[in-house]
């Protein structure tokens, strides 16, 4: 069976999102208690946020970042908290309706936040000095997440983070498990890819030439299995 083309996934993750699991994303990304193996994925996603985080400079003043697929907003508040011009995008506009409310109380922060339902490809959102990507490519095929990466690449000056899941045989049991729970406990289909594989991808995608993989890390924490990639221009 093919791949699903970067159109037909995104309107099924902004279905998803949308409708189906805005609820449980609202809860899982606030400090509401959850049952132990949603605690796992919030334990995982904060871990990998910090991970993220340690890739950039402390002090973000006067640049611009992209914080592609914001969710609720989490990334985006660390961001502006270093001084970055955030622009905050999801293709659910119920996440971030959700991010901007959570985001209305804070104040004084040193740099700035604007959040908008759209594309993260769209090239109307203009240059950045980093794009990162938290979980929200791992939906994607590895040709169409590599196209991804290149369509953002030429609007942005020095680094973009982003996270992948990896094959192993423990992430393919528990997704394997995981499609036994009904459809609004379980998140959309992941697309599992082998590191070899996503590197060699990336040295051959023309739009990517001249950038080159740095750091990279696991975080696996229960239900939450998931790699951070840094790409460097």
């Amino acid at each position: 069976m093919a791949a699903p083309s970067y159109e037909s996934r995104r309107s099924e993750l902004e279905t998803y999102f949308d409708r189906t699991a805005a609820e449980t994303w609202s809860r899982l990304t606030s400090d509401a208690p959850v049952g132990r193996i949603r605690a796992t994925v919030r334990a995982g996603r904060d871990e990998m946020r910090g991970t993220l985080l340690g890739w950039l400079p402390s002090d973000l003043t006067g640049r611009r970042v992209l914080d592609a697929g914001c969710g609720t907003g989490a990334l985006a508040v660390e961001l502006a908290r270093r001084g970055a011009d955030v622009l905050a995008v999801d293709l659910s506009r119920t996440l971030v309706g959700l991010a901007r409310e959570r985001c209305a109380a804070l104040r004084d922060l040193p740099g700035t936040i604007e959040f908008r339902t759209g594309d993260m490809l769209d090239p109307g959102l203009g240059a950045f000095d980093h794009v990162v990507a938290m979980d929200s490519l791992i939906h994607y095929a590895a040709p169409v997440l590599v196209r991804m990466l290149g369509a953002v690449s030429p609007r942005t000056r020095s680094s973009i983070l982003f996270t992948f899941p990896p094959r192993t045989s423990l992430l393919g049991m528990m997704h394997a498990v995981g499609r036994l729970f009904p459809r609004s406990d379980r998140a959309p289909d992941v697309e599992p890819l082998a590191e070899t594989t996503l590197r060699a991808r990336l040295a051959e995608e023309p739009a990517l030439a001249g950038w080159r993989p740095g750091r990279t890390e696991r975080v696996a924490r229960g239900f939450y299995i998931s790699q951070a990639l840094e790409l460097t221009a």
